[in-house]
């Protein structure tokens, strides 16, 4: 569901997407607000669910996790029981940060943040051990270009 947001909504947001942490006496500065109604427009963004979270964005290399693997998935089963399997799999693995079901000749796309190839071959068996899949390949990115959690916010 969509929600109207005006100018300055979507400035906070600009805001909290750079810096989640910013304390609101700055947030209300940058975005030309008083505290109290700055306050107030996080609140209600986050009631809205708008903003659905704050995080610390953490360096996957310095964690030892430096390889990151889009994992493409083909199944010729669809059915509702296969699919709770495959989503219990699938959310269960720490590994595994994104899920996709995909229109098109791919059914699902997993994105995998894993130490190296060999972490990769471990957490491919244990995900085919949980469910059956008629099909999967691995791609590794050679050179991340971009790479961001910001969504664009600029007025229509």
């Amino acid at each position: 569901m969509e929600h109207r947001l005006d100018e300055t909504d979507r400035r906070i947001l600009a805001e909290l997407q750079r810096d989640g942490s910013l304390p609101v006496e700055q947030l209300a500065e940058r975005v030309h607000l008083s505290r109290n109604a700055c306050w107030r427009r996080v609140k209600r963004l986050e009631e809205e669910r708008v903003i659905t979270g704050r995080v610390a964005l953490v360096d996957a290399d310095r964690l030892g996790l430096g390889l990151s693997v889009f994992v493409i998935v083909r199944t010729s089963s669809h059915d509702p029981d296969w699919l709770k399997r495959f989503r219990d799999a699938v959310t269960g693995f720490p590994e595994i940060t994104g899920v996709y079901r995909m229109s098109g000749d791919l059914d699902y796309i997993l994105r995998a943040r894993v130490a190296d190839v060999k972490a990769y071959d471990r957490l491919y068996q244990r995900l085919i051990a949980r469910v059956p899949l008629t099909d999967v390949s691995a791609s590794f990115v050679m050179e991340e270009i971009k790479e961001t959690t910001v969504v664009p916010v600029e007025l229509r």
